[in-house]
């Protein structure tokens, strides 16, 4: 599939009624394994990819080059239409979103996200009209491609710990005024604050799932009218509690019923083979 057929079916599949599920791989060899299940699309996990690396997330301890690197190694290992987890474009100005949007683009990327969150414990949001000038030229970006380049808006007040939302529908609202295509609150307390976002908004709201507690399904979400639910480090953080519970028996029991549970080599193997361009 090439860029632009992969960029339309990314853009048609939020166009459904039906919420499309994007799972996270955190790098090529799990892109191969989630693409081999039949999922239709795939974003990164700023999260998955700096666990992977044996950093903290969050911290800007991920530069915008390893980022990038790590979601081209995503694109080349799959078929599928990739988005990527941009964090907050990796600069504070707008011409710093601007840049990284072009620069998702130019590795194959046919999406990307850029948060509202500045990085700084003492400020960690940026102030609306600096949050809504960044989304502006992130959009103006997407919209200068080529190709159809899905832009999705984070408002982070609740993943900031300010639970505040009024505030964050308002910008919500207001990004989708820029043209961002789709909106996304992560960490929203309760399926009334999604239904709330949902009803206030037009375009796609995308949802995190995944989180330790929740018990929301896909039927509840959609009913709701959430049109994109992603995964986030999720996967990735269920691999590394599996790879915690195999050592801490191997380590404290001296037993190795772990395996029992493993794939075995052969199959781990034949998933990483070669996949076939469509």
């Amino acid at each position: 599939m090439q860029n632009l057929d992969k960029a339309l079916a990314f853009q048609a599949l939020h166009l459904r009624r039906q919420p499309l599920i994007l799972p996270n791989p955190w790098d090529a060899g799990s892109a191969k394994i989630l693409t081999s299940m039949g999922f239709q699309a795939l974003a990164t996990t700023s999260a998955g990819l700096a666990f992977s690396l044996g950093r903290r997330d969050a911290e800007g301890a991920l530069s915008r080059e390893e980022i990038l690197a790590n979601a081209q190694s995503i694109v080349e290992a799959t078929h599928l239409p990739v988005s990527a987890d941009l964090e907050n474009g990796f600069g504070d100005s707008p011409e710093d979103v601007s840049r990284t949007i072009r620069m998702a683009a130019d590795i194959g990327l046919v999406g990307g996200s850029i948060e509202d969150a500045t990085g700084n414990p003492q400020a960690p949001i940026y102030e609306f009209s600096h949050a809504l000038e960044r989304v502006t030229a992130g959009v103006e970006a997407a919209r200068s491609l080529s190709l159809p380049f899905v832009f999705v808006a984070r408002a982070e007040n609740f993943s900031a710990g300010i639970t505040d939302l009024d505030d964050t529908i308002r910008r919500l609202i207001a990004f989708e005024q820029a043209g961002a295509d789709v909106l996304f609150a992560p960490c929203l307390p309760n399926l009334n604050a999604i239904k709330l976002v949902c009803e206030a908004l037009q375009k796609p709201v995308n949802v995190v799932m995944g989180l330790a507690g929740s018990t929301l399904t896909v039927d509840e979400l959609a009913e709701v009218g959430v049109r994109r639910i992603s995964l986030g480090s999720s996967f990735a953080r269920a691999a590394l509690g599996e790879f915690i519970r195999a050592a801490e028996e191997v380590k404290t029991m001296g037993a190795f019923t772990f395996a029992n549970n493993a794939i075995s080599f052969r199959e781990a193997n034949s998933l990483m083979a070669p996949i076939q361009k469509i």
